[in-house]
């Protein structure tokens, strides 16, 4: 009896420290995964260009939400943004990132899938800004997507 108590104990140990060993790997998988989320990243192009880029990522197979997200940024910017679209002062790409010409530019802003950013770009200076959370939130509403989004590329701008 004591030998079997004694088994026990070290499978248990055994059990416990692989299951610590897998907590510290999951809880690194998810630190690193969330890293990149909102987020500014600086970069730099040609010095006199002052723009900003409103860049929309998808993948082929695309959900509502998705279509909705692309549909919204459009409404927003063609209705709020249409002089500065005309200027080149905000430009909008929809990108698919499982097209291989698309690969680099996707490669770039970390998208695999549908990704909302905001590249403000001062004089050559890019600043990447994520919106993909705020476009999920609030994909399907396009009152309160437009109206953030339209607060979000103003304060931008303002900042060229």
């Amino acid at each position: 009896m004591k030998s079997k108590t004694h088994k026990n104990k070290k499978q248990i140990k055994k059990l416990s420290k692989t299951i610590q060993f897998l907590s510290v790997i999951v809880i690194g998988l998810i630190l690193t995964s969330c890293n990149a989320q909102d987020k500014k990243k600086p970069d730099s192009v040609g010095k006199s260009v002052t723009k900003i880029e409103v860049l929309d990522f998808h993948s082929t197979h695309r959900c509502m939400t998705c279509n909705a997200i692309e549909a919204n940024t459009k409404y927003t910017l063609e209705t709020y943004f249409s002089q500065e679209l005309k200027d080149n002062k905000i430009t909008f790409q929809v990108i698919n990132v499982d097209e291989k010409e698309h690969e680099k530019i996707a490669e770039k802003f970390e998208a695999s899938g549908t990704s909302l950013f905001l590249n403000v770009i001062k004089n050559g200076k890019e600043t990447q800004i994520d919106l993909t959370n705020f476009a999920f939130m609030n994909g399907n509403n396009q009152q309160v997507f437009s109206k953030e989004l339209k607060i979000k590329i103003e304060n931008e701008l303002k900042a060229l």
